[in-house]
Formats: structure tokens, sequence, C-alpha cells
């Protein structure tokens, strides 16, 4: 199974010597969403395609699909998951997933599309989240003597404002 750098030339039909059985397969390996202007990575509209195709391959008797995405875009990760549980619910058709060197945030949600997942010991699997980041401003605007006026509809609309005290409660919010 090859390594491809894009998608499109990532969909093998592997062929079982003792019967006519087929696994189509299908590597998916880089980030989920756009890459840059020029170079698109893994999402719906190019790998819907290639999923529908790898479902209708004739006498297919699984899916396998190789993941290697430390992840991406939420939105594509989900519509690429929903797609490819569609497809085997509508084929008959059971996924196998296999996580490569990572199957991470994203490249994990592909990888639990499978009916069964397979990993080797060392791949870097998990960490489907979100991360948020900020900086605490209040004792800096203190000492420089300025007033920070926040004027918001709705109790949570300035959540973690960097120039407020943080709150716990904002945390837990935030970690929900």
């Amino acid at each position: 199974m090859s390594n491809c750098p894009k998608a499109k030339n990532c969909f093998k039909k592997i062929f079982c010597r003792k019967s006519k059985d087929v696994v189509a397969c299908l590597n998916l390996q880089g980030v989920i969403g756009k890459d840059s202007k020029l170079s698109s990575g893994l999402n719906f509209e190019n790998i819907a395609p290639l999923l529908k195709r790898a479902f209708e391959t004739k006498k297919a008797k699984a899916v396998a699909l190789l993941i290697n995405s430390p992840g991406g875009s939420p939105v594509q990760s989900e519509l690429i998951y929903n797609y490819i549980r569609e497809l085997s619910k509508e084929k008959k058709i059971p996924v196998y997933t296999f996580a490569q060197d990572v199957a991470a945030s994203g490249g994990y949600w592909l990888l639990l599309a499978g009916d069964e997942t397979y990993a080797h010991n060392s791949s870097i699997l998990g960490s489907i989240g979100v991360i948020f980041s900020g900086f605490g401003f209040v004792d800096l605007i203190k000492k420089i003597g300025v007033d920070r006026r926040v004027y918001a509809e709705g109790k949570n609309k300035a959540i973690l404002d960097p120039f407020l005290p943080e709150e716990s409660e904002n945390i837990e919010i935030l970690k929900h």
C-alpha cells in the first residue's frame, strides 16, 4: 500500500488470492481542510468521490482506510466521517481503519469511522478537542492606569477576555 502525496492517487483494490473477494483501500493522508491556496488537504470535496468509488467496487467485501493525519478542520472531519458511515450502512460493507504514523484530532475522528480499528503500538492517536490559549493583562492595565470597558448582551459574551480577571466558571464553560 503506497503513501502517495495526492489523495486522488490513493485508491487501490486488493484481491484475496484464495477467493474473488475484494477489499477496496483508500489512503487518507495529510491535513484535513485546506493546506494552502494552491493545494487542498483532505476535505469532503476531494475525498467523497474516492469513498463512493471504494464502496461501489465490484465484489467488495470491505473498505480499508489507511489514516495518516494530524487532523485539521472539525467540519471537514465530521463531513467525511458521516459520509463513510452513510456509505457503509447503505452498501452494507464494513469499514476497517488503520492508523499509520498519526491519527490525531480529526485524523482520530476518521479512524473512529471504522467498524474495526487498528493501530501500530507506536502510532500517535487521539486528542480530539479544541485548544484555547490567551494572555492575561489585568495587572498590566492596572499598572498603566487603563480602565477596561466591555458592553455586551448576554452573560458569556466576553468569556476569558484577556483584560478581565480569569473566572473558574468561564474555564469550566470552555472545557464543556
